[in-house]
């Protein structure tokens, strides 16, 4: 099992980046992305030193640490240049924080996120068929997420994933060590979600897929 979506102190989590890949690890997942929030301005910050503890975890434990960001409120014209520069800073998992049901983001978000070919649209609400559609053809996966609140359109992202083709990741956006999930679990969200045992078997290739972005 992958988490290809979770934050440490570089944002707005609660534990060194270390300390959070250490408790993912004793959790069972085979590897963790750290996307911390960021904008215009902490982008070059944030990613670099998330890109360092990601090496240096990688040579002397086994589960992977996949550097990547989480760009978000950025306003909607900036999301496709912070998605490029994101990946020219080191960040192999680019996130944006989609259209959640529980947060004022900014309509558009969702298009200018899929329109710049971010990995990852998070939690991006009542998207709009036409949108996951072009979700598909640019190769951008959508969220289904552990995480209250973001969780009450799961449902409806599984559904227009199916009728659009669009793939699927399912992610638990921590904050804290009680927001990790195991493997048992996140297969409840999913089922919970509607997935099929086929298509939640789709997604977990899906997720192993976007992990083998973070491998040098």
């Amino acid at each position: 099992m992958y988490d290809l979506h979770t934050h440490t102190i570089f944002s707005d989590g609660v534990l060194v980046p270390s300390e959070l890949i250490r408790r993912a690890q004793m959790k069972g997942l085979a590897g963790i992305a750290l996307t911390d929030h960021a904008d215009a301005s902490n982008l070059d910050y944030i990613v670099p030193r998330i890109v360092e503890v990601c090496r240096e975890n990688n040579r002397e434990r086994s589960i992977r640490a996949i550097p990547g960001v989480e760009i978000t409120h950025a306003p909607p014209a900036q999301i496709p240049a912070l998605i490029e520069k994101a990946r020219d800073l080191g960040a192999r998992i680019v996130v944006v924080h989609g259209e959640s049901p529980v947060e004022p983001v900014e309509e558009g978000t969702n298009k200018a996120a899929i329109e710049g070919r971010c990995d990852i649209l998070a939690h991006p609400g009542l998207i709009p068929l036409e949108l996951a559609q072009l979700a598909s053809v640019n190769g951008v996966t959508l969220e289904i997420t552990a995480r209250r609140g973001h969780s009450l359109t799961n449902g409806h992202v599984v559904q227009v994933a199916a009728k659009s083709g669009a793939l699927l990741a399912l992610n638990t956006d921590a904050h804290t060590p009680g927001d990790l999930i195991t493997s048992e679990f996140a297969k409840v969200v999913a089922r919970g979600a509607g997935l099929s045992e086929d298509s939640y078997q789709a997604l977990k290739s899906n997720m192993a897929r976007l992990a083998a972005l973070g491998v040098d």
